[in-house]
């Protein structure tokens, strides 16, 4: 098997898997309990939560565990909108969110909130201006990722924190960081965001394991209420395992990621460069402004049946999110591309331990799902 979707999810690292081990086995007391287990496994959980801090560059206070990026980017819309309750309900997303955040704006609009989605230009990237135009004083959030999970391309958020500051805007600013976590250098003070979600299993974790920065200073209220974990904001017994294992992950990507960083941006140049050059008719859509992301077409070939065509020869490539189980993806409608490019676009996303070799194996795959498939018509 010949893995390029790293942007749905990553193997478990070593390090990562045996620090879920050990927190399993024998760190494994309640930290809510007063004996010496359960006193070291909060003691734990207080080194694990700065060392995710670290990685993100910000103070360990200001860090709330999660169950990932979906449960994430809920907690930091309900509790932007609830913090706005009495300035606003009006709402500024893009149409090229996850479906995280624009699921939950959906639900609002129903509950009477106006929501404003900015469009991208066609290289899938919003503009400033347009914030610009859509914001009003009654704007109580804006919510705009970093990294495109579909395309690769980087979205403007320090330019959109600096336009709200300008604007004495009260509107808070939140940030899906889950594909540009440990890719692109960042801070959440860098940025100027007040809220920013991350996610595990996108950088070598486990699933279930993520985190929400929260501004420190912002009077955040609780998503889950019952025993007072997570500083009374998510109550529940914590994953233990998981954090252990995204500790694990962050302290190591925070390590190599200048490493990692270079060798990705290489592999990815030659990754399209070697595409055009060996496939005829291949489109690039999106060369990506992430390191591991890009967007390719094959016009005329339909993704769901080249997706299916390279598994069955051992290549994992995806026709966008995962999280859309073969519906059509909402980013690259947004973009407006042509129907035929649109069809038959694959996400290419490249870790650590792939290699060029697997790429000229690629090429050659999607050269002969050409020769082999037939091009469907109109």
């Amino acid at each position: 098997m010949i893995y390029f979707d790293h942007a749905a999810t990553t193997r478990v690292l070593p390090e990562a898997a045996q620090a879920a081990m050990k927190t399993m086995t024998e760190d494994y007391g309640n930290p809510s309990s007063l004996y010496q287990l359960g006193v070291q496994a909060a003691k734990r959980m207080g080194e694990h939560r700065e060392q995710v801090a670290r990685a993100l560059g910000c103070q360990g206070e200001e860090v709330y565990f999660t169950s990932g990026g979906t449960e994430g980017d809920n907690w930091a819309v309900a509790l932007a909108v609830h913090l706005g309750r009495h300035k606003g309900r009006h709402i500024i997303t893009t149409a090229i969110e996850h479906a995280a955040v624009l699921q939950p704006c959906k639900e609002l609009e129903r509950q009477g909130y106006e929501v404003t989605y900015l469009h991208p230009d066609a290289s899938g990237r919003v503009r400033v201006e347009d914030l610009e135009a859509a914001l009003r004083p009654d704007t109580v959030l804006v919510s705009m990722m970093l990294v495109n999970n579909e395309t690769g391309a980087l979205q403007p958020v320090a330019q959109a924190a600096q336009l709200l500051r300008r604007k004495q805007s009260a509107a808070l600013l939140h940030t899906d960081a889950v594909q540009g976590f440990l890719k692109i250098p960042f801070t959440p003070k860098g940025l100027g965001v007040d809220l920013l979600t991350i996610s595990g299993h996108k950088i070598g974790a486990m699933k279930g394991s993520g985190a929400l920065y929260l501004r420190k200073g912002l009077r955040a209220v609780p998503l889950i209420r019952g025993g007072g974990q997570e500083r009374g904001l998510r109550s529940g017994t914590e994953a233990t395992p998981q954090i252990a294992a995204l500790a694990a992950a962050a302290s190591l990507g925070r390590e190599r990621m200048e490493e990692h960083t270079a060798a990705l941006t290489d592999l990815k140049a030659y990754a399209l460069e070697t595409f055009q050059r060996g496939v005829p008719g291949l489109a690039v859509v999106s060369p990506g402004d992430a390191p591991h992301i890009c967007a390719i077409s094959l016009p005329g070939y339909p993704s769901q049946v080249v997706v299916r065509w390279l598994s069955d020869r051992g290549f994992c490539v995806s026709s966008g999110s995962a999280c859309h189980r073969g519906k059509a993806s909402h980013v690259y409608a947004a973009m407006h591309l042509s129907k035929g490019v649109r069809d038959g676009v694959l996400r290419i996303s490249f870790g650590p331990e792939n290699t060029r070799q697997e790429v000229d194996q690629l090429a050659q795959a999607l050269l002969e799902a050409t020769r082999d498939l037939v091009p469907a018509r109109g």
